[in-house]
């Protein structure tokens, strides 16, 4: 039997899609037997831009305490939407205060993944997925993805997300559309 893994799903999302795909993360987590905590990032837009926009948090994910706090976990999954074809500006404004992290390795050999969001069908999702685990190869970590063993996954019968390299989501222009 395997010991249980402690697994951080660590995500930023403006209107709530990514945070639904952070709860499916961690519920998959704790399917396999394991636990699951999920946070997001601090918010970076200034309140006023953030309030127009119609951003929103989840009183339920608690905010990640630091960096530091990376280090406890066994695991890592990063979800982030896509803003213009790489992870969004708040979870790279996270990731570059990691520098103490990285230097003491505190992630090398870690397990992790990346998940992520987009309105359009062809918005980036593969090139934010490089975009998130570049930084994890860069900690040390060992870097898992959705491999095409996963069969539903294909298919044009839906509107699907999900690629080799994390799942995905579409979420419309309106962001109308919820991952499924």
């Amino acid at each position: 039997e395997h010991p249980m893994a402690r697994i951080l799903v660590l995500y930023y999302s403006s209107y709530g899609h990514v945070s639904l795909m952070a709860d499916a993360v961690a519920q998959g987590v704790r399917e396999a037997g394991h636990e699951a905590d999920i946070r997001y990032v601090p918010e970076t837009a200034p309140a006023e831009v953030a309030a127009a926009a119609g951003f929103s948090q989840r009183a339920d994910h608690g905010q990640i305490e630091g960096p530091d706090a990376l280090a406890s976990y066994d695991g890592i999954v990063v979800g982030s939407p896509t803003r213009f074809g790489r992870m969004a500006s708040q979870m790279a404004a996270f990731w570059d205060t990691c520098g103490g992290l990285w230097f003491t390795g505190g992630l090398t050999g870690k397990v992790a993944a990346a998940f992520t969001s987009t309105a359009s069908q062809h918005g980036g999702q593969e090139t934010t997925l490089f975009s998130i685990l570049t930084n994890l190869l860069h900690f040390g970590c060992t870097v898992v993805g959705l491999d095409y063993g996963f069969a539903a996954q294909n298919g044009v019968d839906e509107v699907k997300g999900g690629s080799p390299y994390g799942a995905t989501a579409i979420a419309n222009n309106d962001g109308s559309r919820l991952p499924s």
